[in-house]
């Protein structure tokens, strides 16, 4: 009897998976068994993220489009379909972080996190989705955050579009369960990648973070591995609409 958690013959599309939390959830589903899409805006980083996944004995593809482009992402999901295979798993996790006070936050900035973070969900997830509901099957895994549901100074902006993405995921669920899709969220909590490099070798934050977190500690990468692959599997068959936080108890706690 094959594991509900196997994921061979499936495919994954993972949006802003050249490094970070997107790689670590890439890997994870490929050593489920699945097949890989890897996308990123620079091709560079996106082919040596995938040469390196490859040398692990995975099914590797590298497609390089910016998911904020509308007309791209259209053409680059059609390029995946027709070309590569069809996408069995999307996972949306491209996303970006700018740190102000609210008063001082730059407009411009505003509206590109706006963008980046949400906008693309629905960019992605929008052709994904037909090509899903043609087949009667698919998920969607959308990253989410422990911002999602509270914040913090200098990131109401950052706050405000993982918010949003959280319920856009509980609206994706709601429309197209029936046609045999299941959407989640996962709200990952403080793990130590090359983005919050600096974050962590700040004593003051590093300090909150692990006084904050109930588990002493920020997350590893590799620990999404197990969230990702559930929803990602038929072991999490009948859930949809939720978001799992992988977050060392960070939001239980006050």
């Amino acid at each position: 009897m094959s594991s509900p958690f196997d994921l061979t013959g499936k495919r994954a599309l993972v949006t802003g998976s050249s490094r970070g939390l997107g790689l670590a959830m890439a890997k994870a589903l490929a050593e489920a068994g699945a097949a890989i899409v890897l996308n990123a805006r620079d091709a560079v980083a996106l082919g040596a993220a995938a040469q390196d996944l490859a040398a692990t004995g995975a099914s590797v593809k590298a497609v390089a489009f910016d998911v904020t482009n509308r007309e791209s992402t259209n053409e680059a999901i059609s390029h995946i379909e027709d070309e590569i295979g069809p996408i069995d798993i999307l996972v949306n996790n491209a996303g970006m972080q700018f740190r102000s006070s609210l008063e001082a936050f730059p407009p411009d900035k505003f509206d590109q996190l706006i963008t980046t973070n949400l906008t693309s969900v629905f960019n992605v997830s929008q052709p994904v989705s037909r090509y899903m509901i043609a087949r009667g099957h698919g998920r969607i895994i959308n990253t989410c955050s422990v911002m999602s549901g509270v914040s913090r100074a200098a990131i109401a902006p950052y706050a405000a579009s993982k918010a949003a993405v959280a319920n856009l995921t509980r609206g994706m669920a709601v429309d197209w369960a029936r046609h045999g899709l299941n959407v989640n969220g996962i709200a990952p909590g403080y793990f130590a990648t090359e983005l919050n490099e600096a974050l962590v070798k700040d004593a003051k934050f590093n300090d909150w973070v692990e006084t904050r977190t109930p588990m002493g500690r920020w997350g590893k990468p590799e620990e999404l591995g197990g969230a990702v692959v559930f929803l990602a599997s038929d072991a999490s068959a009948f859930v949809n609409g939720h978001i799992l936080y992988v977050d060392g108890a960070f939001t239980a706690t006050v």
